[in-house]
């Protein structure tokens, strides 16, 4: 059995552009909520800077993450993403939960 990949991703849109990465996030949630093997898929903004977010996903496999990166709308948001983020995104896939 495959383990679920915890992902953190941290984005920083170019100034004044938050609304965009706000938009284009609230139009993907209910698409990719309802893709096979998605656990959980959320946005936070970082107080004290309105052009820094926080995606975290989590994913019931390796293979269900590769089949949401190849979602037309996934592909299509992605080669958008540079209209108004800083750069790219940091993706930090998180290990175990250590107790």
């Amino acid at each position: 059995m495959s383990e679920q990949l915890k992902l953190v991703i941290l984005i920083q849109t170019k100034p004044g552009q938050a609304a965009e990465q706000i938009a284009t996030f609230t139009r993907l949630a209910p698409l990719v909520r309802a893709e096979a093997g998605c656990l959980q898929y959320e946005m936070h903004p970082v107080a004290g800077d309105e052009n820094k977010f926080v995606l975290i996903e989590t994913w019931t496999s390796q293979a269900a993450l590769d089949a949401h990166d190849a979602m037309p709308y996934m592909i299509e948001a992605d080669a958008n993403s540079p209209s108004f983020r800083a750069g790219p995104a940091t993706v930090l896939f998180l290990g175990p939960v250590i107790a």
